[in-house]
């Protein structure tokens, strides 16, 4: 060998460390909380999609207006509640990979967005099962008062839902601190409106209620019988708290309780 200057070879161990040497340690520290926030927030989320639907979740809320909504997107109610567990924990894993960082104003708003997020979070999933309870309640009351023929009848399932809505918006509210003393004069308002629509929207319901009890205890007609009422002809084939239905040859009458009551009933012997 010659005089001269030796020639060193960097290997890769070598660039590597020279990298991590001149990265400063907390940006590693960082890259590694959000690495393994995002692991554990797939992780958590698949864990609650089986979770719901271990418990019966997407047989419960079948039918609903917004499994509906969501079927129409190519997902479900399940999948949705799972990406959002997904997202809320990459967004604490980064804002912590932020804070660990020491990006200008990052502590700040770490120590701001901590406390708030989780409210976000669970205000969120409020607003969604409040969705989904009010809408099942509306397709069970719906099942419920199928067999009443009343047209006041319809409205029942719809003040339902809107009702467990504002209930679930006014919690929901409360979770991020928002001021509901607003919101619980307006539930006040709209309990009292409720409670003096239903005074005169039900009037004539509460009369057929009262009338098919009258009548259901003391039976002066039964089903079977021939019968006329006002200008309404046929045999009775139901009585209930509400109506009495008659029918004719090719014809079935609906005729509330309360008509009933009021005209009389003319029991026709052939």
């Amino acid at each position: 060998m010659t005089g001269g200057t030796p020639v060193q070879t960097q290997t890769g161990g070598s660039v590597f460390g020279e990298l991590f040497d001149t990265v400063p340690r907390d940006v590693w520290f960082a890259l590694g909380v959000l690495v393994v926030g995002v692991l554990v927030a797939f992780v958590l989320g698949s864990l609650t999609r089986r979770v719901l639907d271990g418990l019966g979740v997407p047989g419960a809320i079948e039918g609903t207006a917004f499994e509906r909504t969501a079927r129409d997107f190519d997902t479900s109610t399940v999948e949705l509640l799972g990406w959002l567990v997904r997202y809320f924990v990459i967004g604490v894993a980064v804002l912590a990979a932020l804070s660990l960082s020491d990006v200008n104003y990052a502590t700040q708003f770490w120590s701001r967005v901590v406390g708030f997020l989780p409210m976000l979070f669970f205000a969120v999933v409020i607003l969604i099962v409040g969705i989904l309870v009010g809408d099942k309640v509306e397709l069970l009351i719906t099942e419920r008062l199928r067999g009443v023929k009343l047209p006041q009848i319809g409205i029942i399932p719809s003040i339902a839902k809107y009702t467990v809505f504002f209930l679930a918006t006014l919690i929901a509210l409360s979770q991020v601190r928002v001021a509901t003393d607003a919101l619980v004069v307006a539930l006040g308002g709209y309990l009292f409106a409720l409670v003096v629509f239903a005074a005169i929207a039900f009037a004539d319901l509460l009369k057929s209620g009262a009338a098919g009890t009258f009548l259901l205890l003391n039976q002066p007609y039964a089903i079977g019988d021939r019968v006329r009422v006002g200008e309404t002809k046929g045999i009775v084939q139901e009585v209930d708290l509400f109506v009495t239905r008659i029918e004719t040859d090719d014809e079935e009458y609906i005729v509330p309780n309360q008509k009933v009551f009021e005209e009389g009933i003319v029991r026709i012997r052939s």
